[in-house]
């Protein structure tokens, strides 16, 4: 990959705009990361202004992608993983998580951000057991015939696919209602759809006030974020089974048949749910 000059005298992969923020760096900087840039950081320190939440929001994301993905590889007995949406790797990423429980695990992530890609793939040199896709998800139809995506659903063994604060980067209700149908569809029966959004009840509570403020302030940089209700969230597992605990706060999310492992009190201004779904 060819590289260019940054302000600071490194390097940066080619087509990595750091005058502007990335939603995959602003949250590798939520969680402690190096792989951002003043943009990002200008940003982060503006949202955190309004939601000081913010880091917690993003370490309970990990939090839960950890117990899913731990889940679903011991006790569901998947061995195939697509992680959509895949955002910068962090530690504890799904392939790591997913290859403890066990070896053989495959994982194939996908992200169509400059950023996410160059530092992805330098990662995963020496796994042969996980792949990068570089794709643009709101295409399913292209991402569907990509060959690694193809033969991995081609096998017929139940898949779990994550959407971890993914969907509502897409503006339109109806296009993320059918995009994430589409994905569901064209999974093995058996198989696993995850998903972690935004959330905002539109009751004009805390929440309610929070997400107007901070939709303002964030708009020029992520013009295409949407918070939506519980119902429209649990509306995008279509009609796959969704497992107990339903579509709830991740502090209050635990796997099917036990209890949150980590007390994290639910907070009147939660605004990340998530939700676990099977398809028949």
């Amino acid at each position: 990959m060819t590289d260019q000059p940054m302000n600071n005298g490194g390097l940066v992969a080619f087509g990595i705009d750091t005058t502007r923020p990335s939603v995959a760096r602003v949250y590798d900087y939520a969680l402690g990361g190096k792989d951002n840039y003043e943009s990002d950081r200008e940003l982060y320190r503006q949202i955190m202004k309004i939601a000081p939440e913010t880091p917690e929001w993003a370490k309970a994301n990990r939090r839960w992608l950890n117990t899913v993905i731990t889940w679903l590889a011991e006790e569901a007995g998947v061995r195939r993983f697509i992680d959509a949406g895949s955002g910068l790797p962090t530690a504890e990423n799904t392939h790591q998580i997913a290859q403890k429980v066990n070896a053989d695990a495959s994982v194939i992530y996908i992200d169509n951000d400059p950023s996410v890609v160059a530092h992805g793939r330098a990662l995963l040199l020496d796994n042969d057991r996980t792949q990068f896709t570089a794709a643009d998800l709101t295409k399913p139809e292209e991402v569907l015939a990509d060959p690694s995506i193809r033969d991995l659903l081609a096998a017929g063994e139940p898949v779990a696919l994550v959407m971890a604060l993914m969907l509502h980067h897409i503006a339109d209700y109806e296009q993320t209602l059918d995009i994430a149908r589409k994905y569901a569809a064209a999974l093995p029966p058996g198989s696993y759809l995850a998903i972690t959004h935004a959330c905002n009840p539109g009751d004009g509570g805390p929440v309610d006030v929070l997400v107007a403020e901070l939709l303002e302030n964030v708009k020029d940089a992520f013009p295409t974020l949407a918070f939506r209700s519980v119902e429209q969230i649990s509306s995008l597992f279509g009609d796959l089974e969704i497992l107990e605990p339903g579509v709830v706060p991740l502090s209050e999310w635990h796997v099917p048949g036990g209890r949150v492992e980590d007390e994290h009190p639910t907070d009147i201004r939660d605004a990340i749910f998530g939700g676990v779904a099977r398809k028949a």
